[in-house]
C-alpha cells in the first residue's frame, strides 16, 4: 500500500489503531505521505486555519521537574519570574489579538495547578474577556479538578490545553514529579466537561519514532480536538540543552502521520517553527491546519500574526475567524 491509497481509505472511513502496522509511516515516501496528509486535511478540516495566541499569565518557580522547561525551579535558566498578571494587562492583550484576527486567546500559567486567589483572578479575567470580546477563549493551567474546569467553562472558556508531552513509555524520562496517567485523567475531565480538549507534545527530546507514533495513537484514543506539535528548541540550563536539532524532514514526517492517525483534529504547529522553511509553509501542505501565532511562551517567535496570515492567505487558506464572519 502507498500513502495516497491509505489517505483515501481514511477518507472512506478507515481509522488507524494500535493494532495496525505503524512502521509504514516511518518507511513510506515522505513526499507522498505529506501529499496524502494534505488531502486528509482538506477533506476533514477544509481551508480554515485556526490561529491561537497565548499570554504567559504566571511565570517561573514551577515545582515540576520537566526536563525541557525553562520555567521549572529544578532547571537553571534566566526565565522571567512573576505572579499572576494584572487583569488589565491580560484583557488588553486579548483585545489586541482580537483586533489582529486571531481565533482564540489563552492564559497559560506555570506551576502544577493554578489555585486559590490566583485562580479566582483568572476566572474574573475570563469573565471580563468573555463580556467585552468576541474571540474564543482557552486556558492552560495544569492539573485542575472538575469544579475548576466547570468554573472556567461558565466564565466563557471553551477550550482547555494540557499536553501529554510524549509517549507513556518515555514520560518518566521527561518528568518524575507527576505521571502520564495524571495527564490522561485531566484530559478525560476536560472532555467530560464538554470543552474542546487541546493536547499534544514535544518531539526531539530523545524519544524514538515509536514513541512519537504512540503519542499520536494515545491522542486519537482520547478523542483530542486540537494537537499542538512542538519541535524542541533546547534551552540553556535545562537537562535537554544539548539535544540535537531536528531536521525539517523529521518534523514534516511527524506532522503528516499525526494527520493520518488523527484525521478530525486540528494539527497545530507550535514551538520550533524556526526549524522549518518559510516559517512552516510546507507544513501547512503536509497536514497542519492550525498554529500558535504571535509571541511564544519562553522561546522567541519566528513569525508574527500578520506574516502568518499573509503566508497562509498565499496558500489559499481562510484566516478569518468565525466571530468576524457573523
Amino acid at each position: 500500500m502507498d500513502a495516497l491509497t491509505l489517505a483515501q481509505e481514511i477518507i472512506d472511513g478507515r481509522r488507524i489503531s494500535r493494532e495496525d502496522d505503524l512502521s509504514f509511516f516511518l518507511t513510506c515516501d515522505l513526499k507522498e505521505l505529506c501529499e496524502g496528509a494534505d488531502k486528509l486535511r482538506e477533506y476533514f478540516i477544509g481551508d480554515k486555519v485556526d490561529l491561537c495566541s497565548i499570554i504567559n499569565g504566571r511565570s517561573g518557580r514551577c515545582p515540576e521537574d520537566c526536563k525541557y522547561c525553562a520555567q521549572s525551579a529544578h532547571n537553571h535558566t534566566d526565565c522571567q519570574v512573576y505572579s499572576f498578571l494584572p487583569e488589565e494587562e491580560i484583557v488588553n492583550a486579548c483585545k489586541l489579538n482580537e483586533s489582529e484576527g486571531v481565533d482564540r486567546f489563552s492564559i497559560v500559567t506555570s506551576g502544577r495547578a493554578l489555585t486559590g486567589e490566583e485562580f479566582d483572578k483568572a476566572i474574573h479575567a475570563y469573565e471580563t474577556m468573555h463580556r467585552e470580546c468576541k474571540i474564543d477563549l482557552c486556558a492552560s493551567m495544569g492539573f485542575l479538578n472538575e469544579e475548576q474546569l466547570h468554573r472556567l467553562h461558565e466564565a466563557g472558556v471553551s477550550s482547555y490545553h494540557h499536553n501529554i508531552e510524549t509517549s507513556k513509555r518515555n514520560f518518566p524520562n521527561i518528568c518524575t514529579t507527576h505521571t502520564y496517567e495524571q495527564k490522561i485523567e485531566t484530559l478525560k475531565k476536560v472532555k467530560a466537561e464538554g470543552m474542546c480538549a487541546c493536547s499534544g507534545g514535544i518531539i526531539g527530546m530523545g524519544e524514538t519514532w515509536e514513541d512519537r507514533l504512540d503519542m499520536a495513537i494515545s491522542l486519537s484514543e482520547l478523542g483530542i480536538d486540537s494537537i499542538p506539535i512542538n519541535a524542541l528548541m533546547p534551552i540553556k540550563g535545562t537537562p535537554l540543552e544539548h539535544e540535537p536539532q531536528l531536521t525539517e524532514e523529521e518534523i514534516l514526517r511527524t506532522i503528516a502521520f499525526f494527520r493520518y492517525i488523527n484525521p478530525l483534529a486540528n494539527i497545530r504547529l507550535a514551538a520550533g517553527r524556526a526549524l522549518l522553511t518559510e516559517d512552516g509553509r510546507i507544513a501547512f501542505q503536509s497536514g497542519a491546519s492550525a498554529t500558535i501565532t504571535g509571541n511564544m511562551l519562553t522561546t522567541a517567535a519566528c513569525a508574527t500574526i500578520r506574516s502568518d496570515k499573509e503566508m497562509l492567505a498565499g496558500l489559499g487558506r481562510d484566516v478569518t475567524p468565525d466571530y468576524q464572519k457573523k
